[in-house]
């Protein structure tokens, strides 16, 4: 039963009192063989964290992705200094000219802004060359892995309609707490609760309108994608029509269900892929042949997948913290 909880887990998780409970009955199990078996996969590290995933950009930050052309010599010091902005969150070595390749975003009341905390992160790494590579449309991102094996190979990608939404102090103070991991017992939110001097209903509804704003795009369990089984993850870049068709070519790529992000982003002189996909399978040989079957119905002039040798860093940005404007103010002397 562990891979149908690992997979219930990343799929709704219930925002309920006794969200274990709610799995256990859909399982016919009970509650307490669901939290022993939960507890283990989370002290493997199977399980990374279990919390809120909000978006980015609609918390009022900026981001994008980034890949910097970094010397072989100099990409431990590098990737040191890259790593200590907090709006690092993901951080690879792949195989590419372009081989450091991160993810970065900025706080909303940044001084510095995205590009010049890109120029200043350049200079600082002596990066021979660099290309951002911002949203320009997004189609997807769901991290599922398929535990069970029993994924469909193609899915639904709903899109969704926002609502607006004023945040108030609670509503901040909610997303604050939310953002962290939280614990593997019968109630994992009565902390959140008391601490916040709020009942579940309120929590709960107040989840719900950051879900139905885009706050929040879901509350998840992400996996640790090698240790679940997942060690070949390729991020395949295409080439395709940037018009009318790309939007169609970039909706069909994201109906793969070993699909978990993919995005439109810009072109440049030397870089010619605009479609952005990470495609997860267990093997090189499993990845390979998705991309292949990818390949098949995707019309790109040509496709790549980058695949990471080294991984530096993988967390989640802290939000309204002062790490931001503290690093800002070490940095901008």
């Amino acid at each position: 039963m562990k891979d149908e909880i690992l997979s219930r887990i990343q799929k709704k998780f219930p925002l309920v009192d006794r969200p274990f409970k709610v799995i256990a009955d859909e399982l016919n199990m009970n509650e307490e063989e669901v939290l022993e078996i939960l507890q283990e996969q989370k002290k493997a590290n199977i399980i990374r964290q279990t919390s809120a995933i909000f978006d980015t950009k609609r918390l009022g930050y900026t981001s994008s992705l980034v890949a910097f052309k970094i010397p072989e010599d100099k990409i431990n010091t590098a990737v040191e200094i890259i790593n200590s902005h907090p709006g690092i969150s993901h951080n690879y070595e792949r195989n590419h000219d372009f081989n450091i390749w991160f993810t970065l975003a900025v706080a909303p009341d940044s001084k510095l802004g995205l590009e010049k905390t890109l120029e200043i992160l350049a200079e600082a790494t002596e990066a021979e060359d660099y290309i951002m590579l911002p949203t320009l449309k997004l189609f997807k991102i769901n991290v599922k892995l398929n535990t069970t094996g029993k994924d469909e190979k193609k899915e639904k990608v709903k899109k969704v309609v926002h609502t607006d939404i004023e945040m108030t102090p609670l509503h901040h103070a909610i997303v604050r707490r939310a953002q962290y991991d939280i614990p593997m017992v019968s109630e994992p939110f009565k902390d959140i609760i008391d601490e916040l001097e709020i009942d579940y209903e309120k929590f709960f509804s107040i989840l719900q309108e950051l879900q139905e704003a885009g706050v929040m795009r879901r509350f998840a369990s992400i996996l640790n994608h090698r240790k679940a089984g997942f060690s070949a993850n390729a991020m395949v870049v295409w080439d395709v029509d940037e018009g009318e068709k790309g939007e169609e070519i970039g909706a069909n790529a994201a109906s793969f269900s070993a699909v978990s992000h993919c995005y439109l982003r810009p072109k440049y002189e030397n870089w010619p892929y605009n479609l952005f996909t990470m495609v997860h399978g267990k093997t090189t040989e499993e990845t390979n042949g998705i991309i292949q079957e990818m390949a098949k119905e995707i019309d790109s002039k040509s496709h790549m997948p980058l695949y990471s040798s080294r991984e530096f860093k993988k967390v989640r940005i802290e939000y309204f913290t002062p790490a931001f404007e503290a690093w800002e103010a070490e940095y901008s002397n």
